[in-house]
């Protein structure tokens, strides 16, 4: 359990396309992409109202979402209608807790995904859940279950599969996953004290009744006899490392240097792909672009496992931020001008942020809070040391 802080307010403020954050540049506005799962056309036109509004790029989140900062302050009406133009607003009420995880190689989880996001904006009460609760689906492969989530659901085979809460499971059927989901997800809501925005806010005791109170029935197997079934932390689902760039089958992983996504690489994913699979590792799995890596390479993205901009990442910083004088895109960009095209002489995920907070970070991330030099940066992507990033809470960006 962790401690929420004295001070949280009963709402957080993660934003949203109808309740942007002001920082220091202007308007910032998050838009859900549950699953990832988006199509090219959408990208291009999300870019577009990007620059037509003076947005620079559109940021990939470390939730799989797309973020625009430097908007105008209000935003304009042009901009509002254009976004919910492209589909990316199906409720009002739920734009924020629309946060879903999902294998971005896993095709077979599109039909879940969806299913899981209408049932999520289906239910009134559901709207009242913080926006930083995180939802994840996942295959037998474990993807994206290393992340923070809350629930999550594992598919081991098309009729089995485990549901994740806390320190808990229990075995659940596909075709259960998402009223068990939401069952969990209506029990946090009903139950949670104010401040607490994630269920590893509450006492054990508490998540124990989030199953306890659960109402859905499902096709549990004979031998657990629809017990829950506790489990340590380092006893939960099997996870997979985030996907590194490169070509997995007839797919590639393409990462997005620093996650900022400009029109030159939209263009080259559309001319790849109708539709692509945003990941919350900062990269874009493409797929059956395997026959599509030179002309994404040539766009700007990272299409090979290593090299700087496959391991380094960083959060915006100053000027955009006002909680530090650290101008960390400016410092990761130096790095990996002075690293070069040397592929082989990183050896470690880095992550410079400006502050304690830590946005962004990664949980395979070495963090460099305010590092002082573009040498420090240099040094722990190139050199082996015994540094880790801590499991704090993070930021989305």
């Amino acid at each position: 359990m962790s401690d929420p802080s004295s001070d949280r307010a009963a709402a957080d403020r993660c934003p949203g396309l109808l309740r942007p954050f002001i920082a220091d540049d202007g308007a910032l506005v998050r838009l859900r992409l549950p699953g990832g799962r988006v199509t090219t056309s959408v990208l291009r036109e999300v870019v577009r109202l990007a620059a037509e509004h003076g947005a620079p790029v559109v940021q990939l989140t470390s939730r799989g979402n797309l973020q625009l900062r430097a908007l105008p302050d209000p935003l304009p009406s042009s901009f509002v209608e254009g976004v919910e133009a492209t589909g990316l607003l199906p409720s009002a009420s739920h734009e924020r807790v629309r946060n879903v995880l999902a294998a971005p190689l896993a095709r077979d989880l599109d039909g879940l995904v969806a299913e899981f996001d209408a049932a999520l904006c289906a239910d009134p009460g559901l709207a009242r859940l913080p926006g930083r609760f995180l939802f994840a689906l996942s295959d037998a492969s474990g993807s994206v279950l290393a992340e923070r989530w809350d629930v999550a659901y594992q598919r081991l085979t098309p009729t089995t599969g485990f549901l994740y809460a806390g320190e808990h499971r229990r075995e659940v059927a596909p075709a259960d996953a998402v009223a068990a989901m939401v069952d969990i997800a209506r029990q946090f809501v009903q139950s949670a004290p104010v401040g607490a925005w994630n269920i590893r806010d509450l006492p054990d005791a508490r998540i124990t009744d989030l199953w306890r109170l659960r109402a859905v029935p499902t096709n549990e197997s004979p031998r657990t006899e629809g017990r829950e079934v506790a489990i340590s932390r380092s006893g939960g689902p099997r996870s997979a490392p985030p996907l590194r760039p490169g070509v997995v089958g007839s797919d590639v992983v393409a990462g997005v240097p620093l996650g900022m996504l400009d029109a030159d690489h939209v263009d080259a994913l559309a001319d790849a792909a109708a539709s692509v699979v945003l990941t919350p590792w900062r990269s874009v799995v493409v797929r059956d672009g395997a026959t599509h890596v030179g002309s994404l390479r040539a766009a700007g993205l990272v299409t090979e496992p290593d090299g700087a901009w496959a391991r380094l990442s960083a959060c915006v910083g100053a000027p955009s931020c006002r909680r530090t004088t650290v101008r960390t895109l400016d410092l990761a960009r130096s790095a990996s001008a002075a690293i070069g095209s040397d592929a082989g002489a990183t050896t470690r995920d880095v992550h410079v942020v400006g502050c304690e907070r830590r946005c962004g970070t990664g949980p395979s991330d070495t963090v460099l809070v305010a590092p002082p030099t573009v040498a420090t940066v240099v040094e722990a992507m190139t050199h082996l040391q015994n540094a880790t990033a801590e499991p704090a809470d993070r930021g989305e960006p």
